[in-house]
């Protein structure tokens, strides 16, 4: 699913304090805060990871799961590209 260190770099990357992601997810910041704090893959309400997950894809997030393409494998995060930087897309 996502770790806590992908939320928080997800979060660095938007821009987005907790408290704005708690809004956009529609959850309270102590839970967005107790994610943030666990260690490795954040467990919780599966409806809870879900909205948190939805939310910084809105924000233009891509999670990359441990075992997805990537160019040195691992988890991560990155800014999707909008329509003007793929031209393609």
């Amino acid at each position: 699913m996502i770790t806590a260190a992908q939320m928080r770099a997800a979060r660095a990357l938007t821009g987005i304090d907790q408290k704005t992601l708690a809004e956009r997810a529609g959850v309270s910041l102590p839970t967005i805060q107790r994610m943030e704090a666990s260690g490795g893959v954040v467990r919780g309400v599966v409806d809870t990871l879900m909205k948190v997950i939805q939310a910084l894809d809105e924000a233009g997030v891509e999670l990359i799961g441990e075992n997805q393409a990537s160019e040195r494998g691992g988890r991560g995060v990155r800014l999707k590209a909008t329509p003007a930087q793929n031209p393609q897309g």
